[in-house]
């Protein structure tokens, strides 16, 4: 049997050349493709896929938030991550959200065989080029605590990301399933609660914290 997979990637092009070069691959059966992390975790609670390659930086839901969630629905599933990000938070805060693989988008593709052989066979695989950092990850372990996000829910997590990429507060409503009243009481209560006074403050935060990364 075939092993199943997701491809979630908002660059088109390199989604496009990722499916090209997986479909001579025996093993494996693209079974869907998402272009955020919203998309992406709807898409594994219905398809319930074996392995997800996934990017960090995303639109809707940055890859640390989907991991999360496709892993509390999908326990099975396993998370290979595909990013052009070395920055030990965004790497920490993967493998935190039960990431079991993290490379790099410039290694070869053999490599990202590799660490499919990897993780079917239950192994944890970390490309070379960012192997070190998780070998400080006891000293840095307060980087991808979720405490860094005191005292907010996940509903007021994904609201935060959702403003930082500059949503207005009808279209999050609209992608939560929410009122726009309830929307604008989480953006009130997130700035009370990180003592932020503008957007600009709150942008700022976000990308401090991982939540999106500059070049979104």
């Amino acid at each position: 049997m075939k092993t199943r997979l997701v491809l979630v990637d908002d660059h088109r092009l390199f989604l496009e050349g990722l499916k090209s070069l997986l479909r001579d691959d025996p093993r494996v059966e693209i079974v869907g493709e998402a272009d955020n992390g919203r998309d992406a975790v709807r898409l594994c609670q219905e398809l319930l896929p074996d392995i997800v390659i996934t990017d960090v930086a995303m639109p809707e839901l940055n890859g640390i938030e989907a991991a999360r969630q496709i892993l509390e629905q999908s326990p099975r599933t396993k998370i290979v991550v595909l990013s052009m990000h070395s920055s030990r938070r965004f790497i920490l805060g993967m493998l935190k959200a039960g990431a079991v693989a993290y490379l790099l988008k410039h290694c070869a593709f053999q490599e990202l065989t590799s660490a499919i052989t990897a993780v079917l066979s239950n192994r944890v695989y970390l490309s070379p080029a960012i192997a070190g950092v998780v070998v400080d990850q006891a000293t840095s372990q307060a980087e991808i605590d979720r405490a860094e996000l005191p005292g907010l829910s996940p509903r007021e997590i994904e609201v935060l990301q959702l403003l930082a990429e500059g949503k207005r507060a009808s279209e999050i409503a609209d992608r939560l399933h929410l009122s726009v009243k309830t929307v604008q009481t989480h953006r009130r209560n997130i700035m009370e609660k990180l003592d932020l006074h503008n957007l600009a403050e709150l942008t700022k935060y976000a990308i401090q914290k991982g939540l999106i990364s500059s070049d979104i």
